[in-house]
């Protein structure tokens, strides 16, 4: 019978774990999207976000105005210049979110064992008594018994901001609960979930088409977050509005997976969305411990997952909890493309140092990670015959792992080829080349590419690289002007020719490739796909 334990390519010493990380060009091969807020949106904090490690940067409008996280993006703009460090922008949806409406923001005490009414009426002043609430259909969508929990950003049951509810009694439109727990309600933002309960409300807003089509539209978003997500024809609505929409028929859609209807929904919300973010907050309301079968099959279909809620105490501290790091570690090991910090950036006192330390974390658990048994079922998952594309990604993957390569360099103009080679989870970084689409109107010339660049920032393992006059990397620069030079001048195998040895100057310079190092490429010469296995010279 064969094993499920953790194969390790050669022993390990238990001495080893007392040495320091030998720095790396890459701090880690899984990605870090962080929420940029209150104590996270000056320009020295992002760029210091930016040097640990985060590549996605998350615009939340649950809370602030437009002009806010205009502010915010405009100085994550600069900070991208001055640290020369690509950084894609999420915009995450408000979705249909129940949020308790507390005008005066003065601190509400409720004790344990009395009894508060959940109401409608949001003229009503909130008391320790009454709650007003941003919803008119709860009444009728719960009955005496029913869960509810209230809690600022999440609830996470350990908070003293956290309240927990048991439905005694509907009156009318009221709900009247019992207080299962003391807590005080400071602040603002106290969102309410319900239980296993289905919300009657557009999973799309009309405040998130008002936010997309505005500051979304302004500032050409690359990733959608969409809350709440609970099946596939919210995507597919997503989608088609995004496609009325000025420059966003690119912009890629998370469905965000925050309760049981999204579970049950997950096969057919998985083939419509380009991502998906596990909100472990709300899911462990519902659920218990969640099972891991969520992410291996993003991965299987080679879509970015996303984890939420991994170091809750470093909103306050400066370091993770033992079972923090661990679940950390276990999401890595579980094949998780990307970790979502969310209060611990947006309203946390150390940003910057917990997006290093999950970092850090991060590529410790990367050492450990089966890749010789996730390749083996992911290429029987996938059977015979493999489409060309697959059958290229895998193959570059094995031969990259077989000869101990330092990288594999992937050129695309989609990022398709470079997200199928992620798939196979490579033990090396794989540098996506994305070759922009050059054309002219006679007046002037025109390229993309900037979106498919960022795009791959969610991705774990692939580290893009443009050819973007635009970007102030030397990189960028030099092989835009191979790109304009020989455009005309040169076949198109020239030009890759060109602009591999541009990209092995970088990894040279970089630290990332060293002398006498193998190197795996994946391009395409002609109409075929070829891969191919570089020895350096000294």
């Amino acid at each position: 019978m064969a094993s499920n334990y953790l194969l390790l390519e050669e022993p390990i010493r238990m001495s080893t774990i007392l040495e320091p990380s030998k720095p790396s060009y890459f701090p880690a091969m899984t990605k870090i999207v962080g929420t940029l807020g209150a104590n996270s949106r000056s320009v020295e904090v992002i760029s210091g976000c930016l040097k640990a490690g985060m590549s996605v940067a998350r615009f939340d409008f649950s809370w602030g105005d437009a002009e806010y996280h205009q502010e915010t993006l405009e100085n994550l703009q600069v900070a991208v210049k001055a640290t020369k460090k690509l950084c894609a922008v999420m915009l995450d949806t408000v979705g249909p979110e129940l949020l308790i409406v507390n005008k005066s923001e003065q601190p509400i005490s409720l004790q344990e064992d009395s009894l508060v009414t959940l109401t409608p009426d949001q003229d009503k002043e909130a008391t320790s008594n009454l709650l007003p609430i941003n919803y008119n259909g709860l009444s009728k969508a719960v009955k005496k018994g029913d869960d509810i929990f209230i809690g600022q950003y999440l609830f996470t049951g350990s908070e003293t901001t956290s309240i927990w509810l048991e439905v005694s009694e509907v009156k009318d439109e009221d709900v009247v609960c019992l207080i299962k727990n003391s807590a005080t309600l400071s602040g603002a933002l106290y969102t309410l979930h319900v239980s296993q309960i289905h919300i009657d409300l557009p999973t799309l807003t009309d405040k998130d088409k008002e936010i997309i089509s505005t500051w979304g539209v302004r500032n050409k978003i690359d990733f959608l977050s969409l809350s709440y997500a609970r099946r596939a024809e919210d995507i597919r609505h997503v989608r088609e509005f995004l496609s009325t929409l000025d420059g966003l028929y690119q912009t890629q859609i998370f469905a965000k997976i925050e309760n049981v209807e999204g579970l049950v929904h997950f096969d057919e919300i998985l083939q419509e969305a380009d991502g998906i973010i596990l909100a472990r907050g709300n899911l462990g309301i519902d659920l218990p411990p969640e099972k891991k079968e969520a992410v291996y099959k993003c991965n299987i279909a080679g879509k970015p997952a996303v984890v939420t809620r991994v170091v809750d105490s470093m909103t306050d501290n400066l370091r993770p909890t033992r079972a923090e790091a661990t679940d950390v570690a276990n999401a890595v090991l579980d094949g998780s493309d990307a970790i979502l910090l969310g209060a611990e950036t947006l309203r946390g006192l150390y940003p910057v140092e917990t997006i290093s330390i999950v970092g850090k974390i991060c590529a410790e658990a990367e050492k450990v990670y089966n890749q010789d048994l996730y390749f083996k079922k992911a290429v029987k998952y996938v059977g015979e015959p493999m489409t060309h594309l697959e059958s290229i990604a895998s193959s570059a993957v094995r031969a990259a792992v077989k000869v101990k390569a330092s990288v594999i360099i992937c050129f695309t103009s989609s990022g398709r080829a470079a997200r199928l080679i992620a798939k196979y989870r490579p033990t090396m970084p794989v540098l996506s080349v994305v070759i922009p689409r050059l054309k002219t109107n006679q007046l002037r010339w025109t390229f993309s590419g900037a979106f498919e660049a960022r795009q791959t920032l969610i991705v774990r393992g692939l580290f893009p690289m443009l050819a973007d006059p635009r970007h102030p990397s030397e990189l960028c620069k030099a092989m835009y002007k191979v790109l304009f030079f020989n455009f005309q001048a040169e076949p198109k195998n020239s030009t890759n020719e060109s602009i591999l040895k541009v990209t092995l100057d970088h990894g040279k310079a970089a630290g990332v490739i060293k002398p006498r190092d193998s190197v795996v490429v994946c391009q395409k010469v002609g109409d075929a796909s070829v891969v191919k296995i570089i020895e350096l010279q000294d």
